[in-house]
């Protein structure tokens, strides 16, 4: 798969781990060390990685990046399980992360239209961001795309020497056409 931006340098693929997990792995640590986007502590290992690769291709779940016209992974989204219920089967949760450097060009956008293309196509039913709710910039991009403010978890977390509340925003899609269960 392969999309471009309004930078045309910058194109959409699809994320595998011999390519992409260095990359990702310095997002995940920065953003633990940097921010409340996570709520690890820890930094991640490549060890880590490689178990978080093997889940995504076990569940059929996308990793997508943003790269640069040398290859440089500047951004990335994924969904993974939501309440890892055989009832939950179409509710998925997604994550994106964007390198400090390359915010505000719209990547964050572009990645969440292709999981959003891709649910469909997935015939997933609900697409779940579990947000720091002190994150407004993530906040306003799930409003402009449609996801709806369904309630805030308060005081969940403890990092940076305070309490974190989790917001939890939703977007239903019109898929899966003939759902099944039980």
């Amino acid at each position: 798969m392969m999309s471009t931006s309004k930078n045309s340098a910058v194109k959409l693929v699809d994320c595998n781990e011999q390519a992409h997990a260095e990359a990702i792995l310095a997002l995940f640590n920065h953003t633990i060390a940097s921010s409340t986007a996570l709520y690890d502590y820890e930094p991640r290992t490549l060890a880590f990685m490689h178990g978080w690769f093997a889940a995504k291709r076990a569940r059929n779940c996308p990793v997508i990046g943003a790269v640069n016209e040398h290859g440089d992974l500047l951004a990335f989204a994924s969904w993974g399980a939501f309440r890892d219920y055989p009832a939950n089967k179409y509710t998925v949760e997604h994550s994106v992360y964007v390198r400090d450097d390359c915010r505000r060009q719209g990547l964050a956008r572009m990645l969440m239209q292709e999981l959003i293309e891709r649910a469909r196509k997935a015939d997933m039913h609900v697409l779940m961001g579990v947000i720091d709710a002190a994150n407004s910039g993530s906040i306003a991009l799930h409003e402009q795309l449609g996801f709806t403010h369904v309630g805030t978890l308060p005081q969940i977390g403890f990092k940076f020497g305070h309490w974190l509340d989790a917001a939890l925003y939703q977007l239903i899609l019109d898929t899966p056409l003939r759902p099944t269960g039980d």
